[in-house]
């Protein structure tokens, strides 16, 4: 854990996000289901400096979010180690949200793997400017691609079955971020055609209180950036808008 400076010490963990944030909001949610804010405390960076700040740097020196400050002072980056923690330090509250056999628990951290990997490390196709259209559209591609590969895991109703686990509150937040985006600015006809199970889970989970607040605070998020013309001011809607390329994989 990166150490932060002397007294800086917290009678309650604070995890530094903001809401747009989908790597934090995965953590935001598991918070909110595991009944977790009474001992953490959701502060956006700004009230130490932002990221580039000592104060921030101290807790994260690769000036990333989240990053979730410990009761001594100490911070504990990246949300899939934040997550593993929240799930081992809390595992008394309810609910588990780790699936109960060998087997789901590998799915469960399978999917999570397929989510880190191959997805959220590109995300920045949606929303970033990059110079070349056609390694967006590829990646884009590759996103259309990713999510026929969960189709393929998902268990039903929840990604590992019966009971929602890590994996669905860790899918949520960047599913909020493809559904509001792709089909927005690429063009893309929806997310669930040809994926029943995916489709089915999204609706599952968007009956849930907690799921509702985060999908709200990110689409909020999302809002904001749409209001303020990012698509436009990052050259996205020009490169789409041209016609020479397929921006969803038939």
């Amino acid at each position: 854990m990166a150490q932060a400076t002397a007294n800086n010490h917290n009678p309650k963990k604070v995890l530094y996000d903001v809401p747009v944030s989908n790597n934090g909001a995965r953590i935001r949610l598991l918070i909110y289901k595991k009944k977790l804010e009474d001992v953490i405390d959701v502060k956006s960076p700004a009230t130490i400096g932002g990221l580039a700040s000592d104060a921030y740097l101290a807790l994260n020196p690769q000036g990333k979010m989240p990053v979730l400050q410990m009761e001594d002072g100490s911070g504990l980056p990246e949300s899939q180690v934040i997550e593993g923690y929240l799930l081992d330090a809390y595992v008394d509250r309810q609910p588990a949200l780790v699936p109960g056999t060998p087997e789901l628990r590998a799915r469960a951290a399978l999917v999570v793997r397929i989510l880190d990997l191959y997805i959220n490390s590109i995300q920045g196709c949606m929303y970033k400017p990059m110079d070349s259209k056609s390694e967006r559209a590829a990646q884009v591609g590759q996103l259309a691609k990713q999510l026929d590969v969960l189709e393929g895991y998902v268990v039903g109703p929840y990604v590992c079955g019966e009971e929602m686990s890590y994996a669905d509150t860790a899918l949520v937040p960047t599913v909020v971020f493809m559904a509001y985006i792709l089909p927005k600015f690429f063009g893309w006809p929806g997310l669930w055609e040809d994926r029943p199970k995916l489709e089915a889970w999204w609706k599952l989970m968007n009956a849930d209180a907690d799921v509702q607040r985060v999908v709200q605070e990110v689409e909020g998020g999302l809002r904001s950036w749409d209001q303020g013309a990012r698509w436009e001011e990052k050259g996205i809607i020009k490169q789409v808008s041209d016609g020479s390329l397929a921006w969803y994989p038939n």
